[in-house]
Order: C-alpha cells, then sequence, then structure tokens
C-alpha cells in the first residue's frame, strides 16, 4: 500500500502550496513543476533524504482511482443533447484530424528510431503520448488575455481526447499481453477486446443514466442531502468501473461512457457532482505527481539515452506541432495562434497513468526502455510547458 511518509509528504505539499497559489498562477511555477521538483529533491535523485516502502500495488490502485475519476468527471461535461455544437470548429479539428496525425506521425517517427523495437510496443508508446493535459499550464486556460475561442478549444481538446485514446491503446496492450501469455489461448485477443470495447460502454452508460436519474429524483422529492449529490460523483464512477471489470468489460470506458450518458439534467446537482469530481481528481493527480518524482523518474532514469531524448522532444514538437498546422489549415487563424494551440498540447497526467496501466496489462521485462522514454517525455513537458504557460498567453495582448 502507499507509504505513510508519501502520504504525509503529499498531505504537507498540498497544504504549503495551496496557501500560495494564486501566486503561483502569476509566475512560471504550477503545482506540477512544484509536485515533482520536490518528490525530486527529496528521492534517490536528489538528497535521498526520503525512502518510501510504497509497493507497485499501492501505485496501481491511486493511479486507478484517479484515472476513473477525470474520465467519468471530463466525460459529465459532455452534453449529448447539443454534441455538434461542442465538437464543432477548432476542437472538432483538433480531436478528430489533429489526434489522429499525431498518433500516426508519432508512430512514424518511433518506428525509425527504434527499428528493432515490436511494432505494437511503438504504437502504444506514440498513442500514451498522444493525449494532452492542460492542468500543466493552467495560465493558459484561466487567462482573460487568452482568446476565448483558443482556451475553449485546448481545455476541450484536453478534456476528451484522453478518453478517446483509450480504446486503441487497450487494443495494443490485448494484442501484445497475447503474445506474452498474458491472456489465456481460449480467448484469443480480438474476443477479449470485443468483450472489453462493447461491455464497457454498454455497462458503463447503464449506470451513469439510470444512477443519474434516481439521483434527480431523490433530490426532486427532497430525500437526498446536497452532501451525498457529491459524493455520487465517486459512486458511480467507480460503480461503472467495478460492474464493467467483473463482466470482463473494460472499466476506464465503462467510467467515461458513466459520465458521459449520466442521467442528470438538473444544472446545479450536476455541478455539484463535477466540483467533487474535479477536486478529488486533482488531489489524486497531484499525489501521481510526488510519486512521479520521488519513485518513478528515478526509476526509468537509467535508460534514457540521446534516442530517447530525441524522441521526447521530438513529440513535444514535431509529433505534435505538424498536424496541429494541418488541421487548423482553413481557420483563419494567425500562425502564432496555431502555433500556441500546438506548444500547449503538454503530456501529463493522462500519460503517466496510461503508463502504470501498460506497466501493469503487458509488465516491465523488455519493455523498459521504451516505457521510459514517456517518463521523460513528461517531465520535460511539465517544465517547459509550466514556464512557457504565461509569457506567452501575455503575447496574445501585445499583438
Amino acid at each position: 500500500m502507499l507509504d505513510h511518509q508519501l502520504i504525509f509528504l503529499a498531505a504537507t505539499i498540498i497544504l504549503l502550496f495551496g496557501l500560495f497559489s494564486k501566486v503561483a498562477e502569476r509566475s512560471i511555477i504550477t503545482a506540477p513543476m512544484a509536485f515533482v521538483s520536490i518528490g525530486l529533491i527529496l528521492g534517490p535523485l536528489g538528497f535521498s533524504w526520503l525512502h518510501v516502502q510504497t509497493d507497485a500495488h499501492g501505485i496501481q490502485l491511486l493511479a486507478e482511482l484517479t484515472l476513473i475519476i477525470i474520465l467519468f468527471v471530463d466525460a459529465s461535461f459532455i452534453k449529448l443533447t447539443n454534441i455538434r455544437s461542442r465538437l464543432k470548429g477548432l476542437p472538432a479539428r483538433l480531436l478528430l484530424i489533429g489526434l489522429p496525425l499525431t498518433m500516426v506521425l508519432g508512430a512514424t517517427f518511433a518506428f525509425l528510431l527504434f527499428p528493432a523495437t515490436d511494432i505494437w510496443l511503438l504504437v502504444v508508446l506514440a498513442l500514451i503520448l498522444s493525449p494532452t493535459d492542460a492542468a500543466l499550464g493552467q495560465a493558459v486556460v484561466k487567462s482573460e488575455k487568452v482568446p476565448t475561442n483558443i482556451r475553449d478549444s485546448i481545455s476541450a481538446e484536453s478534456g476528451l481526447n484522453d478518453g478517446i485514446s483509450l480504446p486503441p491503446i487497450f487494443v495494443c496492450l490485448a494484442v501484445i499481453a497475447s503474445g506474452l501469455g498474458h491472456i489465456s489461448s481460449e480467448d484469443h485477443w480480438l474476443t477479449f477486446m470485443a468483450m472489453q470495447l462493447t461491455l464497457g460502454p454498454l455497462i458503463g452508460g447503464a449506470i451513469g443514466h439510470i444512477g443519474g436519474r434516481a439521483i434527480e429524483f431523490a433530490h426532486q422529492i427532497d430525500w437526498m442531502d446536497t452532501v451525498f449529490q457529491r459524493l455520487t460523483c465517486l459512486s458511480i464512477a467507480i460503480l461503472a468501473y467495478a460492474c464493467a471489470e467483473l463482466f470482463e468489460g473494460n472499466g476506464f470506458i465503462a467510467a467515461f461512457c458513466a459520465g458521459l450518458f449520466l442521467g442528470v439534467k438538473d444544472i446545479k446537482v450536476r455541478e455539484r457532482i463535477q466540483e467533487f469530481g474535479e477536486t478529488e481528481g486533482q488531489m489524486l493527480t497531484l499525489f501521481v505527481f510526488v510519486i512521479l518524482g520521488l519513485i518513478i523518474i528515478p526509476d526509468f532514469a537509467p535508460f534514457w539515452d540521446v534516442k530517447a531524448l530525441i524522441y521526447a522532444l521530438l513529440s513535444l514538437t514535431v509529433i505534435r506541432i505538424v498536424p496541429v498546422f494541418i488541421c487548423l489549415i482553413g481557420t483563419g487563424l494567425t500562425n502564432y495562434s496555431k502555433f500556441f494551440i500546438a506548444w500547449f498540447g503538454p503530456r501529463g497526467i493522462a500519460s503517466i497513468l496510461y503508463l502504470l496501466i501498460a506497466i501493469d496489462k503487458i509488465g516491465r521485462t523488455g519493455h523498459d526502455y521504451i516505457l521510459s522514454i514517456i517518463v521523460l517525455t513528461v517531465l520535460l513537458s511539465i517544465f517547459a510547458h509550466g514556464m512557457t504557460a504565461v509569457s506567452m498567453s501575455n503575447r496574445f495582448k501585445k499583438s
């Protein structure tokens, strides 16, 4: 389970950083930068003042819970009744054109740099590094100097691309696992994935809709306290995940679909559920960033080399920027606006959580080097995007 020292450290950092959080928003220091840095300083790569005994199971459990909540909450902001308006214009281009191009280009460069590596593992690398994380540059989505359409596009893309990337990631992991014997010979990987990708959405959607309608009914007849309305964010998301896994569906896709089909129409009730979920998701995310600096980075750093650095830099630049410029052709945006959207496609919490899931599904043996590139890319992204968020946002005021 999670080490008590780790829990104490994360709780202390959340308290101390929270005292200066508004000040930090106007500086080059972001929460992910602070949490990862403290982990690095106190851990094996720093002064080695903290030696935690956290096991892999504890970290995996934390990662799964974090991802379940994030997927559920992100999906709950999508209103199916006006999904066309939600996914029109810039967000649609980024998600339906830019994201697939990023995946293809990422896999292509991976194959060119690492031709001797299993192609499926290289595709997993590209897919895991495709989702963006707007939280690494909060100044971008909060700054009033950045045009509203650009802020909304970056936020919408970040909220949806992790859910879109999830199915192909699990398909590739299933193919790799089948080759390693992690899936029984009686279950061909195609059958396995068919179960995962059909039962997950069906079970998740049903639980989200029925659970949401029950919450709204209880609220309307004044049976349900507002505190428990907030808590249902956790209960529905976890229930969808657990039920899907119980019947061999994919729990993470179920959690996303539970949020997507959440049967709550009352705006106030829905906001309570979302606000609580965002708060809890943020807290768990910060715990993961501490673990990243304290445990994950020191564990994978020995595998880094020049090629790993080259791919990480390509992932944050060419692999992201070229697809964005292509998908934004004809939008009328200035070149700086296009570059701004392209640059602020940071790799963050989704990539780390998918990394931990990949380790759980296929193990680390023989995969350490490729998986270490994910860690390196996220580390570079945390600091590169965090440090440039304020200055690049302020440039819109001058243009």
